[in-house]
């Protein structure tokens, strides 16, 4: 990862209020670049944008919908970046159940929206749109999945997700033929400043800091856990990638930890158990959703063909997520706390280097 190509570099970043997307602006901000975020107002409170009071040094900052197509290009053609990421999406699986038509609209027209406008563009050098591990085909064979693999879905997120890879390479091969584009596919991210509903760290935070019962729908599902930073740097080289060698990079990339970082949903708990004991929780799966048992993506292409490592083990991605909210709640600085963790992040990369 070459941390000076972003110095001054105009980036598009859609979703920036997000979880992700808030790290990622965070990240890029701090490398020097140029960011202007676009997405709906953050979805929580609390929440990683407002706490760490990113709006602050951003270049601009937009509340929109990414499905306002309109208002979309009026902010690209105002930020005139030579690169967009693209994270804006409805991205939690039991929500699509519940609203499962924001959840293909976001997903698949505002991913449209984006290429649409940025085809058009010639200031543009690469679009990364950001998927999920979880736009497979549910496999029955116990194997990590591969870029290779079928894309499918059963529930509304998942095949939003999958729709949003084929229409990404649609307009590959159709349209993009002068600027890089990519998908990325990621496994379950942690990290600090997650409070979204039905996700296993905020629901424990959440749980133990108001002295609830944590209810767990799945103590024997196995994830691919990995720190957010881990495919955050894996995007960030492969927009470097893209931008000097598109005909080489446009295609779809996992990214997700190495194989002892698959730990199932009660191995997690366990481990956060030993450094906050109080916390109390019990199996109670009340929202009756399917979800697949085992997941695990394979990330020997993004290892071999960019370069790019896994650089935090599992403990330290829950040490360090910990930290984080210990930190919050200990009211500290939570930019500077956030900047230090990348720059820890930003060391380990460079030791390796060497």
């Amino acid at each position: 990862m070459n941390f000076g190509f972003w110095k001054n570099r105009r980036v598009f970043l859609t979703g920036h209020t997000g979880f992700k997307g808030g790290w990622t602006a965070l990240w890029l901000t701090k490398l020097g670049a140029k960011v202007y975020g676009y997405s709906l107002a953050p979805p929580t409170t609390p929440n990683f944008f407002l706490i760490t009071k990113l709006r602050k040094i951003l270049t601009k900052s937009t509340i929109g919908d990414i499905n306002d197509i309109e208002n979309l290009k009026k902010e690209i053609n105002i930020a005139k970046p030579s690169i967009i990421i693209h994270m804006a999406a409805q991205s939690i699986v039991s929500e699509s159940y519940l609203k499962p038509v924001e959840t293909f609209l976001t997903n698949i027209i505002g991913t449209m929206n984006v290429l649409e406008i940025a085809r058009n563009n010639d200031f543009i050098e690469a679009v990364i749109n950001v998927t999920s591990d979880k736009c497979y085909e549910v496999s029955k064979k116990k194997r990590a999945y591969k870029e290779t693999d079928r894309l499918g879905g059963r529930d509304p997120y998942s095949s939003s997700k999958a729709c949003s890879e084929l229409i990404t390479t649609a307009y590959k091969k159709s349209f993009f033929s002068n600027i890089g584009l990519a998908s990325v596919r990621a496994g379950n991210v942690i990290g600090g400043g997650d409070w979204a509903k039905n996700r296993l760290i905020p629901d424990f935070f959440n749980s133990l800091y108001k002295k609830k019962i944590m209810y767990i729908r799945s103590p024997n599902f196995i994830r691919p856990w990995q720190h957010v930073l881990e495919p955050i740097s894996g995007y960030l080289l492969l927009a470097e990638k893209l931008a000097k060698n598109k005909n080489k990079y446009s295609d779809c990339w996992n990214f997700g930890p190495s194989p002892k970082n698959v730990k199932s949903v009660s191995q997690i708990l366990n481990f956060l158990k030993k450094r906050h004991k109080s916390l109390k929780f019990q199996t109670n799966d009340n929202l009756n959703i399917y979800e697949t048992k085992l997941l695990q993506i394979d990330s020997t292409k993004s290892k071999s063909l960019l370069g790019w490592k896994n650089h935090w083990d599992l403990t330290t991605a829950l040490i360090k997520t910990s930290e984080w909210y210990e930190a919050f709640q200990e009211k500290k600085n939570m930019m500077n706390f956030s900047l230090s963790q990348i720059s820890s992040y930003e060391d380990r990369i460079k030791k390796i280097k060497k």
